[in-house]
């Protein structure tokens, strides 16, 4: 292609639905040289058919939060009210970054749609990202400040306290997001985490609902269970741990009865297929053709605990994406958690698709 070929071919994938007049005066030239440029990535197969419809790319479309990680792994078990020893790493996070990096090196196309503030964090979070997905439809914003989180654990990796600073995800409007719907509905996946207002999850709610393009909704703590409204109808995958669904239908889960009941419930409010996590006593998960309990996978050693619920939601897209059947897609799940558990690093640096498979076929 020539670089006019280039250009055309851009401005058709930002916008499919342009006119050949308003493509041919935002590229300051004739209609008549337009439509020869087209004709042209007709014959060359980078276009299809009179929409100008790009050839499908199988993207999937993570929208969230993309953050700062710290996290401070403390010497000795905590102790309240005084300084405690501790040694302190920095990482990239947010739940729809880590997902997006998952899928990446899974060897999925991923785009990133986030909102992040002009300042170092997003350049190194940019620089973190760019071998696994797309950031062309993240936006950097002066005046804001990029999101970040601090995780506390104890000796042995678990969680002990957390913080974030999110505010930022204020802005991430349905206005915001919209500007991409083009993008959006030549999807092949859409992923939103909880980082979203409330407004924005029902915008790509009803966008998928509508379209009938499959969409993964990821929590990112209890406290913003608020965001998700009653009606989960266009929602193929809801994936949410214990606490999280006890917060969203305000009743306590603490049985494998009331567990399942959780999940039938989520399904009678909308939702395709319902995963709720419980760390090491596993997992229930559920469609129409059932509910049933999954047991966790062994691990050898907690290394740390931040990222595994994304490497879990992650599998899920892949394996679905894969047309793998629902029991594989939850074991396939548990293992590239167990996996990320055993790691050090919030996205484990080895996983690709043939090792995922590798492992899954060794724990079978």
């Amino acid at each position: 292609m020539n670089q006019k070929e280039v250009e055309v071919l851009e401005l058709i994938r930002r916008n499919p639905y342009l006119s050949q007049q308003e493509m041919a005066e935002h590229l300051n030239m004739s209609r008549p040289s337009l439509a020869n440029f087209i004709s042209n990535l007709m014959r060359q197969g980078k276009i299809l058919g009179r929409a100008y419809v790009l050839p499908e790319e199988k993207t999937v479309i993570c929208i969230g939060g993309a953050n700062v990680d710290r996290k401070f792994l403390m010497d000795q078990p905590a102790q309240m009210g005084t300084s405690n020893p501790a040694s302190v790493s920095g990482s990239v996070g947010g739940v729809a970054r880590n997902v997006a990096e998952n899928l990446g090196r899974l060897g999925r196309s991923v785009k990133l749609l986030s909102i992040v503030g002009n300042d170092p964090e997003w350049n190194l979070i940019e620089a973190a990202s760019s071998s696994f997905m797309s950031t062309e439809l993240t936006k950097a914003m002066d005046g804001l400040s990029t999101g970040t989180y601090t995780a506390i654990l104890e000796p042995d990796g678990e969680m002990l306290l957390a913080m974030a600073d999110m505010k930022i995800y204020d802005s991430l409007t349905p206005e915001y997001v919209a500007k991409n719907e083009s993008v959006l509905l030549s999807a092949a996946f859409l992923v939103i985490d909880l980082n979203s207002p409330l407004e924005t999850l029902e915008y790509v709610r009803r966008l998928a609902l509508i379209n009938n393009i499959p969409l993964a909704v990821i929590p990112v703590s209890a406290p913003k269970m608020e965001r998700l409204s009653d009606n989960l109808a266009g929602i193929s995958w809801l994936i949410l741990n214990r606490d999280e669904a006890s917060k969203y239908l305000q009743r306590s889960i603490d049985s494998l009865d009331s567990w399942h009941q959780a999940a039938e419930q989520l399904l009678a409010r909308g939702a395709e297929a319902v995963v709720i996590t419980g760390g090491k006593d596993g997992a229930v998960a559920g469609n129409s053709d059932g509910i049933r309990h999954y047991h966790s996978m062994p691990i050898e050693q907690v290394a740390d605990v931040t990222g595994a619920g994304d490497a879990f939601s992650s599998a899920i897209i892949h394996s679905v994406m894969d047309g793998q059947e629902f029991e594989l897609t939850i074991q396939t799940a548990m293992v590239n958690a167990a996996k990320t558990l055993e790691s050090n690093a919030t996205v484990r640096l080895e996983l690709n698709a043939a090792q995922l498979q590798k492992e899954l076929e060794e724990l079978q």
